[in-house]
């Protein structure tokens, strides 16, 4: 029999940001997350941390789960997440995460309401940092954004170029190996984490261990983790401001014309989208330290979607060539239930798939399932038994530990709400010509590329991550549908959530 873990494990309602703790405290999503940081680590031998485009994926995978998570709170009467840009504020958040750790045979510390960082002398971790450091750190950075060039070691400055620049600024911020001048730049993202993670004992005084702050396996779960790096996403947008913007020719596909869009479940209408409630049981028997070792069985409930389906009509008024078929997904109003202004929108817009199509003279009509996202990878993939079928070394279990890297299928949608969240669905098809990167990618664990990538391959796309909201928008854009471009198409669907569970094992 499962050991069921109930949905309002870590607090309850008269806590506000508990409406969003389906999302925060998501199993498979605390996976994701982790594994993205073993596959992308900071540190580590230059070989294993100097991919492709490892800085721009790490400003871009959390950007992407800021803006998730910001759908997530207006589907729960919340307001957009508020950065942590003064770290001498009390915290008004508490987080209490009922956790053990196996590594330190106690439980995770929690967080009071409103307590305050304070610098950190730990000399048994052998962690000291001063908020003075955060500080310098901070203004030197957007001092290179600012500029528009950093300064490397040499003392000469290197321009952040329109291209490359992100994949500069998100190694620099993230502090990773490949990060030029690292003494200079600092540590501010890792050290955000220390401090916050640290934030109960800083000096070590009570003997307490760090706080799920300090630990990618658990910090998505903390309220926290979301205003820090909303705090850290407006450096990055604060430096995408500064970069051309696209212009009518770089967005269009001339006599590329996207006609229609539906989206539908199997059996149901339209563009109305379908959420619920589902039940998985899950081995974690891995996670125990006692003997003798078998299954230990638990029942947790997450968010799922009913599977569904995207057709989309294009018409090729030329002759047959490809595209890449973009989809993203956004709220249509903001919290207070107004039209977005698109400077604002375009930070909310999700992406949900991301493929190639061939287009044949005239007419085409593209059908692609949900199930087939390059964003996600199966159930079964994010929860796999790491003993069955493990290589015991070589290339061979490099590749079988890459397999777990993508975003759970089952949190491909937002919640949505009972009577109907109103979203827009934006299709654009792009210039294949100018989105292809060639190279030979057969092989295993190809999906999922979004936001991990391929093993020992370049990012499968030239654009640049988030394209094409990853900028602002040009002169006299002041809406989405002032923003589109004849080879783009908006469409209004709903998301509607069904407040009933699935037992495990039954139909949805």
């Amino acid at each position: 029999v499962p050991i069921e873990i109930p949905r309002d494990f870590t607090a309850s309602d008269l806590e506000e940001e508990h409406r969003v703790a389906y999302f925060r405290e998501d199993i498979g999503l605390n996976i994701h997350h982790w594994h993205w940081h073993l596959v992308y680590p900071f540190d580590g031998t230059r070989e294993i941390v100097d991919k492709n485009r490892r800085g721009e994926l790490f400003y871009y995978m959390h950007q992407q789960i800021i803006a998730r998570y910001n759908f997530e709170r207006l589907c729960n009467n919340l307001k957009r997440v508020v950065r942590l840009n003064n770290w001498r504020d009390p915290i008004p958040e508490a987080y209490f995460p009922k956790l053990d750790s196996l590594v330190a045979s106690r439980t995770w510390p929690g967080r009071p309401v409103n307590q305050t960082p304070r610098d950190i002398n730990r000399e048994v971790d052998q962690i000291r940092l001063s908020m003075d450091d955060m500080d310098r750190w901070r203004d030197r950075i957007f001092d290179a954004i600012h500029s528009g060039s950093v300064l490397n070691e040499n003392g000469q400055r290197t321009p952040l170029t329109e291209f490359e620049g992100i994949d500069v600024l998100g190694n620099i911020i993230e502090a990773s190996i490949i990060a030029p001048n690292r003494n200079f730049y600092g540590d501010l993202h890792n050290m955000g984490h220390v401090l916050l993670g640290y934030i109960h004992d800083p000096d070590h005084r009570h003997l307490e261990p760090f706080g799920v702050m300090s630990d990618p396996a658990v910090d998505l779960r903390d309220p926290i983790f979301f205003r820090w790096h909303a705090f850290i996403d407006d450096m990055f947008q604060e430096y995408k401001a500064t970069i051309p913007r696209y212009t009518v020719q770089q967005l269009n596909y001339p006599g590329i014309t996207v006609t229609n869009i539906e989206v539908k479940n199997q059996g149901g209408r339209p563009n109305i989208l379908n959420t619920f409630w589902q039940q998985s049981d899950l081995d974690l028997s891995r996670g125990m330290d006692f003997q003798p070792r078998g299954s230990v069985f638990v029942r947790f409930t997450h968010l799922q979607n009913q599977d569904f389906t995207y057709t989309i009509t294009v018409n090729n008024q030329g002759n047959n060539r490809m595209g890449t078929c973009r989809i993203f997904l956004a709220p249509k109003f903001d919290e207070r239930g107004n039209p977005w202004l698109f400077r604002n929108q375009k930070d909310m817009f999700i992406e949900m798939d991301r493929f190639a199509v061939s287009l044949k003279q005239g007419s085409n009509t593209i059908t692609r399932k949900s199930t087939e996202s390059s964003l996600t990878i199966p159930f079964e993939r994010t929860f796999r038994d790491l003993d069955v079928n493990r290589p015991t070394g070589g290339d061979e279990l490099t590749a079988f530990n890459f397999c777990g890297c993508g975003w759970p299928q089952h949190m491909l949608l937002p919640k949505g709400t009972p009577e109907g969240f109103q979203c827009q669905l934006f299709v654009m098809v792009s210039n294949y010509a100018d989105d292809r990167v060639e190279q030979n990618i057969e092989g295993t664990c190809n999906d999922g590329d979004t936001f991990c990538g391929i093993k020992d391959k370049l990012y499968p796309d030239r654009r640049s991550m988030g394209y094409p909201f990853d900028r602002m928008p040009r002169d006299g854009v002041d809406t989405l549908q002032q923003f589109l471009t004849p080879n783009m198409r908006v469409q209004d669907i709903v998301l509607k959530f069904n407040n009933r569970v699935v037992k495990p094992g039954a139909r949805n």
